[in-house]
């Protein structure tokens, strides 16, 4: 793999007129003239880096996606989550009892080269998988994804964590442990202390179990997140911080060939395929990924041929799909769209350890149920985002498993009286005549939103500035960068913050597992801990899918409605846009890897 450099590419010489007053350039896009076939996409927010546990950001794990690489994936072009095999030789072996699971690894799959393996090539094998995972457990690594492999209880993986921080010794790989050891140099078996129905969908995600090499984790240390190595389709051979990121073709990567079939009912899924059939991935040369924050700028680098696919920036949609189809003068130039809903959810949280708005206490809960009430997600849907969302009813979106289609909820309708009276009921009043409601014991009450710059946030933050004005609540506003936010809510120092989560499995457990107790400072970042739903959450979590399942499932999500640990928005609609030249473009509700399917022609 060649040396990554920080230093700005050279960029295109000519511009288009709009990009240059947006200040937008888009390194490289004339390198599609040299017979390269170069797709240039934009993604909003800045990567945070490329070493699978450390990450979250959308950016982050959609490159990474394209270079690690789980045992499994799903089909990309079936209908809902259909597992198949990605390095495994096949589905993996799993017992009746789901506690149980084998993989073998099919032989002859390598990853990148690169100076860490000291020019050898280096053969993916079981052991890989192994430690990528107990990767997981290493107290060193900062990881909001433990939970994911912690809840399951892998046997004896806990307890060496534990171990480590006890003893405060590095965390001893060489180890072996019951629940997780390579059977031979190709199969690996995982064991659970209890039975986990959909565990297996862990080895569909490359952000979880994509396979990183013990080698490459020693050689880079902290310089890792810089440095990723897999064997995956693409490998990393530009990045200017927040700016750029350049993937290559990796000249080593296996013979893989498209086979997957398209349902009869869907035109563009069947003429991808008719496309692709037999055809060896990737198609691409390379991949441009430019950082652009602002929607207009994103917006008009597509109009102008910069960018060959783009995700609709919410508020668009009216003035590019009018009555949900594509205007007629881009249909005219050969642009295509496709509209889909996906398993996301834009919401706000509370830290529930934060001594303004946390707690428990029935003054507390009415507290955040009042904001709740009190803030428009319907008026944020409509002005911000044109429309281009469906109100939530809970944090479940609507293509997973565990979303309840009856629920009506009060997060989508606004109530400025009910939220009144509610903080007049449980002595929130203002007593000193500032026009400004104090807590029950007459202490000052502010609100602190964070957030990033983007002009979307204003818009928003001027929504929930005037909600809170008419409700009689202070509300401050602090700006920074996404990465930074992160940090931050890891480490519980943000009061209220909010963003969307777009998940990588099928199933609502991850946005369960969002109120979990014991994954404060991982997934729940609202930090909220009540012994009632952390053990109905446990319980829906052993269950196979069925009646008892689903029905603690929306207990649970009762409860966290009722005691508000987070404000569930909205669900986006997706817009996906390409330009004429592009084939294969099709986003997968769950994979993350879809460039490695696109083609270019002309």
């Amino acid at each position: 793999m060649p040396a990554m450099s920080c230093i700005t590419p050279r960029r295109r010489d000519l511009l288009l007129g709009s990009l240059a007053a947006a200040g937008v350039a888009l390194p490289g896009a004339g390198l599609a003239a040299t017979g390269r076939k170069v797709l240039r996409v934009a993604f909003q927010t800045a990567e945070v880096g490329f070493d699978p546990p450390q990450v979250s950001d959308q950016t982050s794990v959609h490159i990474n996606a394209h270079i690690f690489e789980p045992p499994l994936c799903y089909d990309p072009l079936a209908p809902g989550a259909v597992l198949r095999p990605l390095t495994a030789a096949a589905l993996p072996e799993i017992s009746a009892d789901a506690r149980h699971f084998v993989f073998s690894i099919r032989p002859g799959i390598f990853f990148a080269d690169d100076p860490a393996f000291k020019g050898q090539r280096r053969e993916l094998v079981a052991e890989d998988y192994v430690y990528s995972i107990k990767r997981f457990f290493d107290p060193r690594l900062r990881t909001e994804h433990l939970y994911q492999f912690e809840g399951a209880q892998i046997l004896g993986l806990n307890e060496l964590r534990q171990a480590a921080i006890k003893s405060q010794r590095p965390f001893d790989y060489d180890r072996p442990v019951p629940g997780l050891r390579a059977l031979d140099r190709y199969r690996f078996e995982i064991r659970l202390a209890e039975g986990d129905p959909r565990f297996v969908h862990h080895f569909a995600n490359a952000g979880l179990t994509g396979a990183v090499a013990r080698e490459v984790v020693q050689a880079y240390g902290e310089e890792l997140m810089a440095h990723p190595v897999g064997t995956g389709p693409f490998r990393l051979a530009r990045w200017r911080r927040g700016s750029l990121i350049v993937l290559e073709r990796n000249p080593g990567f296996r013979e893989q060939r498209f086979d997957s079939v398209a349902p009869p009912d869907d035109a563009q899924a069947q003429a991808m395929a008719a496309h692709l059939a037999g055809r060896r991935l990737p198609l691409l040369d390379e991949v441009h990924v430019a950082i652009i924050e602002e929607s207009q700028p994103r917006w008009l680098a597509f109009q102008g041929g910069e960018l060959d696919v783009l995700t609709l920036p919410p508020g668009l949609a009216p003035v590019v799909m009018p009555g949900g189809r594509l205007a007629p003068h881009l249909a005219k130039r050969g642009m295509q769209a496709r509209t889909s809903l996906g398993p996301d959810v834009k919401f706000t949280f509370f830290n529930c350890q934060d001594p303004q708005v946390g707690g428990n206490t029935p003054e507390r809960v009415a507290l955040r149920r009042a904001i709740a009430l009190a803030y428009d997600s319907e008026q944020e849907i409509r002005v911000v985002f044109k429309g281009q969302a469906v109100p939530a009813q809970s944090l479940l979106p609507p293509v997973i498993y565990g979303h309840d289609p009856q629920l009506r909820s009060e997060l989508s309708a606004a109530d400025l009286p009910r939220a009144r009276a509610l903080l007049d009921i449980y002595g929130y009043r203002d007593r000193d005549g500032d026009g400004w409601r104090e807590h029950p014991d007459g202490q000052p009450l502010t609100l602190r939103m964070a957030g990033t710059a983007h002009s979307n946030q204003r818009a928003v933050n001027e929504l929930w500035k005037k909600r809170m004005d008419a409700l009689g609540l202070r509300m401050e506003f602090e700006t920074s960068q996404f990465g930074e936010l992160i940090k931050k809510s890891l480490a519980g120092q943000l009061m209220m913050w909010g963003f969307s989560w777009d998940i990588s499995a099928p199933d609502g457990d991850f946005f369960l597992a969002m109120a979990y107790g014991p994954n404060a400072g991982q997934s729940n970042d609202a930090r909220w801990q009540l012994p009632a739903y952390d053990r109905l959450y446990e319980r829906q979590r052993r269950l196979p899918d069925g009646p008892e399942r689903l029905a603690a499932m929306r207990e649970a999500n009762r409860l966290m409605l009722a005691y508000m640990p987070y404000i569930a928005h909205s669900h986006a609609i997706r817009v996906d846009l390409w330009q004429p030249r592009v084939q294969g473009y099709r986003r997968h509700p769950f994979n993350r890897d879809w460039w490695r399917y696109v083609d270019l022609q002309g």
